[in-house]
């Protein structure tokens, strides 16, 4: 938890802009940043909790794994001249402190919707948002999960030294404490049914995620050794790489956790791959810096062109690229310098290029997907399906935890106006 004095050094730092930037522009929650951080600055921490609480549940999770150099902090008016307003570790401090003082059991609930029964599938960042939401109105909200523990992505897919467990089972503690029941080891398809929820409750919401590691389709990804990067951050199966050279491929957060997680389990040598510049990758500053430190290799510019071995890996090609300006493109784009080509050495490699929905159990549900092959939802995240929504990964939005939160959010909205 932040100090006292520094709490003050930032606070006292914020212009209460009254055009809000940083709410406005971004976050994506619209968190009335300026008017919490007044509350701060008065000494009134209750008062700063009870403004968040209008747009988030998750404050203590957000402010501490959002990009927020690229949210509400890079939409700061102090970031003009000089550094921004530390919002996210102000954020983090609020709940925390509410968090350990209880201030939750005092949240004021309603009677909106007494006796409409809702069934919330997955317990994600969109998914407790969501469930939170309809609880404070008075709904009888059931959160099914597969696991054996809630938290979907935030338990099983952000590492501890970025987000302590202690911080995320205080967050859902929060949220239950509304009432709301839970039943855990049960996954969609294999345990319950769609449509034996739609009989059951007035309303279903799905937030199960797309967690299923995306791959390259390069020779000898099928080789031993090749890892998918959220297969490996949600389940733990990692093998012994004591000693050992690792390649990370991607520029996300997923393959900065994998990097420093495998750094952390006792790597020698831990490489990312990322076939843009390092001003082009979609992971936070804050945490490429930090992989920095740890000892993590950046090979910018570089891709890699297939993984080779006789059973396992072995080796990996790579190739050089130089970013080119191609009409219609927003941003420079990669492209292979031709005979650049070169090769590693390598014993594992982990796949970090992104993710896509369950196609086991999505394909299965009988809702109408989109051209991604993601669940199709209207403005008011209602699928096709007149008793279902959706929200998060699953429906092919910004993958990042402020952005699920917020889907989780306004379908809770959408829900509501349409049950009352």
């Amino acid at each position: 938890m932040l100090e006292k004095e520094r709490v003050k050094e930032y606070v006292d730092y914020c212009l209460n802009c009254k055009v809000k930037p940083c709410s406005e522009k971004g976050c994506p929650l619209s968190n009335d940043i300026p008017t919490f951080i007044q509350a701060v600055k008065e000494g009134d921490i209750k008062k700063a909790y009870q403004i968040l609480l209008n747009t988030t549940m998750l404050g203590a999770v957000c402010g501490r794994i959002c990009p927020h150099e690229k949210q509400c902090q890079g939409s700061c008016v102090r970031g003009i001249k000089g550094d921004p307003v530390n919002i996210g570790e102000l954020e983090a401090y609020v709940f925390d402190v509410a968090l350990k003082n209880g201030y939750y059991k005092e949240i004021i609930k309603t009677d909106e919707l007494k006796g409409k029964k809702i069934a919330v599938i997955g317990s994600g960042p969109a998914s407790l948002n969501c469930s939170a939401f309809l609880a404070r109105v008075g709904a009888n909200v059931t959160i099914y999960e597969k696991m054996e523990d809630l938290g979907g992505i935030l338990r099983y897919g952000i590492p501890d030294f970025r987000l302590p467990k202690t911080i995320l089972d205080d967050t859902i503690q929060q949220i239950l404490s509304l009432g709301i029941k839970v039943k855990t080891n049960l996954k969609l398809r294999s345990n319950i049914e769609l449509e034996t929820l739609c009989n059951e409750y007035d309303v279903v919401f799905l937030g199960i995620g797309a967690n299923i590691p995306g791959k390259m389709n390069i020779l000898g990804e099928e080789l031993n050794g090749v890892y998918g990067g959220n297969s490996l951050l949600e389940n733990g199966n990692h093998p012994d790489y004591t000693g050992k050279k690792v390649a990370v491929i991607g520029g996300g957060n997923v393959a900065m956790d994998c990097a420093r997680t495998i750094k952390r389990l006792g790597a020698d040598e831990v490489n990312i791959i990322y076939r843009r510049a390092e001003k082009q990758m979609p992971a936070e500053k804050k945490e490429i810096e930090e992989a920095k430190k740890e000892g993590i290799n950046f090979l910018f510019q570089n891709n890699i062109v297939q993984i080779i071995g006789s059973e396992k890996v072995e080796k990996i090609e790579c190739i050089k690229t130089e970013l080119v300006k191609k009409e219609g493109e927003d941003r420079e784009v990669p492209v292979d310098i031709e005979n650049s080509n070169y090769f590693i050495d390598i014993d594992y490699v982990v796949m970090a290029v992104g993710s896509n929905p369950d196609r086991e159990v999505v394909d299965k549900l009988g809702l109408e997907l989109n051209q991604n092959g993601y669940i199709k939802v209207d403005e008011n995240y209602k699928t096709s399906h007149p008793k279902v929504y959706a929200g998060g990964d699953l429906i092919g939005q910004k993958a990042t935890v402020a952005w699920a939160a917020y889907s989780g959010r306004e379908a809770a909205k959408a829900i509501i106006q349409n049950l009352k």
